[in-house]
């Protein structure tokens, strides 16, 4: 997805020279009409305007017609013009205006309105999961906003960054309402490709994408046999494969990199920092005591991953009368990254940190990231902190922000605590009792959020093992510790205590959203519960609570793992908003992300706030980031998608390398989607998913029913239902583009009869 966002110093306006009107057969491609000549040939046009029309119209000859053809398709992925059909595109002068141009007054609506249709491009989702878009290259006045319906099931749902010709219908003030009449994909995505270089030919890493790509003599960089490309199309004539060029050698696949790396390119993850803000980041400098507090003496300790890199947080716990004092330190990013720098614009256009197996590429250089904001064992570091206290039922009285220096004690993993804890032993360098402290804390935390009712899904997150050679040795679940849930309880404390603080302080705050599920989402969970005699609290609004007593009945029951997943699917994606609703999920009337600036910008802006509202310095939130606090939240918002598809993305085809020597093995499956072109099976030891296509089904004649949740053989009326366990065989494995294919065994596979299901209701 293209950046947005204040641009990087050096980066010069392209100039628009005088308009052409006519291009001479000797004339080189510069000399077609540029991209605002047919725009504004478009706008006077009537009806459906093609290539033979505006090359009339320019005098474009023959031998330029196929430059012509090449920007023409430019202009469609750029929404410059709105295709209708393959070939024709919406002029001006018709019913429906140019895209992103507003009707003339009298034509059928009010001015400022936008077109019936126009090409429109998703910057993000609302609280329910569904995209929301703006038009491109609106030239009125306001910010509409456009809701997109959802795909049909069995279509890829639209990404942000992705455009495409929408239906619109004026729903109230500047919302509207668009259908997909036509995708257009992601700005520049027509015009590259990523994949991998064979003899002349590229064969693209993105399982959407069938079709190779040949490399004519010439335009191939020197690239190697199996090497990772990155090209750009050429202009094409005639049939055959599409020529492109290669514009980018990435290394060879199969190396310990090549899959994080092909998903950074394909989702379009910045991973080069730019030399202003690497250069800003080598000036930083410790931090002096001045006006901080001084924490260096209280025992604060980081617990992290055993992989861990950058430590941004630290605890301490302590008895405070019948209750408990806890403090929480975060690193004091906003000391090292100003508004408006270098450094600054970087963050904000990445978003956060995206987490690959084998790498981590940072929302800020290692010299921070790993460096200054890092709150190493036994080095002083700047830091904002909280201090919280809590009576014996963890029900929190007061808390306190404020700037420091502090020290860390010790470097400790989740295992390493745990160990400790049930040890009834301490780290070197801690106190006696120190854990015996936190564990307590901790568990009046819990008490409280038991109390509260929150939504938490059984989904156990699988961890990919590699060698140093980037092989997958394994796929293991990660275990969940009460140290996990320890450090969680603590962050999520100091999360609300930075919500209230800034709402106290009258200051913007970017609020961690989570609306509650769907009418449309809970109605279709109910039918799927149905099929399993299970149900919902039918009255009154349902709270988080009603989902954790549901899935505490189906806990040990072979379903519960598909039931929990259809939970989560049912639920709302949360986002990051300066208009506050809530936090379904955590029960919370307001949330804000406080704890992780090293990779989140949301925190960094919830940091200057509050430095700003506490007068704790000079480098606080400016006027200008508060006023575009609702772009920045849509933006960071789509950015933390974005990762989160890479991350599953790598996982996908680290899981598909794993299994590649393996094509032809059976495995223990259950069915985990069901379209009308196939099935969906996950497997149960690694958690890979495949698909299963019809033709892959015995001989007969399938039938999806009841809303894509099972199917039945017409002639053997063998039903399958989501969630029924299988035996899957392994056919195809292509780590290149991270998919596999199975076939199913349905001799081991619980088909039933639909008679004997009916005598069974009966």
């Amino acid at each position: 997805m293209a950046r947005r966002g204040p641009p990087a110093k050096g980066h010069k306006a392209r100039a628009k020279g005088p308009p052409r009107a006519r291009v001479k057969s000797a004339a080189p491609r510069d000399a077609l009409p540029s991209a605002a000549d047919i725009r504004a040939f478009l706008a006077t046009a009537d009806g459906r305007v093609g290539k033979t029309e505006i090359a009339r119209h320019f005098g474009i000859p023959t031998e330029l017609r196929p430059a012509l053809r090449q920007r023409l398709s430019e202009m469609k992925a750029e929404g410059a013009a709105a295709p209708v059909g393959k070939k024709t595109f919406l002029g001006g002068g018709s019913s429906s205006p140019a895209p992103g141009r507003p009707r003339p007054p009298g034509a059928g609506h009010a001015p400022e309105r936008l077109p019936d249709t126009a090409v429109v491009e998703v910057t993000g989702t609302d609280p329910d999961g569904d995209p929301i878009a703006r038009p491109v290259n609106w030239g009125g006045e306001g910010r509409p906003v456009i809701y997109m319906h959802p795909e049909r099931r069995g279509i890829a749902a639209l990404a942000p960054g992705e455009r495409v010709l929408a239906r619109l219908r004026h729903v109230s003030g500047e919302k509207y309402e668009g259908r997909t009449l036509k995708r257009l994909g992601t700005p520049g995505e027509a015009r590259r490709v990523l994949g991998i270089y064979n003899k002349g030919r590229i064969t693209p890493t993105d399982r959407r994408h069938k079709a190779e790509w040949q490399v004519p003599e010439g335009e191939h960089a020197g690239a190697a046999h199996g090497e990772i490309v990155l090209a750009e199309a050429l202009p094409s004539q005639g049939y055959g494969l599409r020529p492109a060029r290669v514009v980018e050698r990435l290394g060879m696949s199969g190396e310990a990199r090549s899959v994080s790396l092909i998903c950074i390119h394909q989702h379009g993850i910045p991973d080069v920092f730019p030399e202003e803000a690497v250069a800003e980041s080598k000036r930083a400098r410790r931090v002096a005591l001045g006006k901080r507090t001084d924490l260096r003496d209280l025992p604060l300790v980081t617990i992290d991953g055993e992989d861990a890199r950058d430590f941004d947080d630290a605890v301490h716990a302590e008895p405070d009368g019948d209750g408990w004092r806890v403090t929480v330190a975060i690193a004091d990013v906003a000391h090292y990254v100003k508004p408006g720098s270098a450094l600054d614009r970087e963050a904000w256009a990445r978003g956060n940190s995206v987490y690959f197996p084998d790498r981590v590429v940072p929302m800020l250089p290692e010299a921070l990231s790993n460096g200054w904001c890092s709150l190493k064992p036994g080095e002083e570091r700047g830091c904002l902190f909280v201090e919280m206290r809590f009576d014996a039922a963890g029900t929190k009285h007061a808390h306190r922000f404020g700037r420091g220096l502090m020290r860390s004690h010790a470097r400790l993993t989740y295992e390493s605590a745990q160990a400790h804890h049930e040890a009834g032993t301490e780290p070197e360098g801690l106190a006696p009792g120190h854990m015996d402290r936190l564990y307590g804390a901790f568990r009046a935390l819990l008490a409280a959020r038991e109390r509260r009712g929150t939504l938490e899904l059984d989904l156990p997150e699988r961890k990919v093992n590699l060698s140093p050679e980037g092989k997958v040795l394994s796929v293991t679940p990660r275990p969940r510790l009460d140290s996990h849930r320890l450090i969680e309880e603590f962050m999520v404390a100091a999360n609300v205590c930075a919500a209230e603080e800034l709402e106290r302080l009258g200051q913007p705050c970017m609020y961690r959203i989570h609306a509650p599920p769907s009418d449309e989402k809970l109605n279709t969970l109910r039918e799927f519960l149905g099929t399993l005699g299970l149900s919902l609290n039918p009255a009154g609004q349902l709270r988080p609570a009603d989902f954790a007593r549901l899935l505490e009945r189906v806990k040990d029951r072979p379903e519960a793992r598909m039931v929990n997943e259809t939970v989560l699917r049912s639920q709302s994606q949360a986002a990051y908003e300066p208009d506050n609703i809530g936090h379904f999920g955590l029960a919370l009337p307001r949330y804000a992300h406080f704890t992780s600036p090293i990779r989140r910008y949301a925190d960094l802006l919830v940091h200057r706030a509050l430095v700003r509202g506490l007068k704790l310095g000079t480098d606080g939130l400016t006027e200008a980031e508060a006023a575009r606090f609702v772009e920045s939240g849509e933006h960071i918002t789509a950015t933390e998608r974005r990762a989160a598809q890479a991350e599953r993305d790598a996982v996908d085809r680290y899981l598909t390398a794993f299994l590649a020597d393996k094509v032809g093995a059976t495995f223990a499956a259950r069915i985990s989607g069901i379209h009308p072109f196939g099935l969906f099976v996950t497997l149960e030891e690694t958690g890979a998913s495949g698909f299963v296509p019809m033709k892959a089904l015995p001989d007969d004649h399938w039938i999806v029913e009841e809303g894509n949740r099972r199917v039945m053989g017409r002639r053997t009326r063998q039903v399958l239902s989501l969630g029924d366990p299988v035996e899957a065989r392994l056919r195809e494995a292509n780590p290149t583009t991270g998919s596999m294919v199975f076939d199913l065994l349905l001799g081991g596979a619980p088909a039933r009869l639909e008679g004997q299901r009916r005598r069974r209701k009966g």
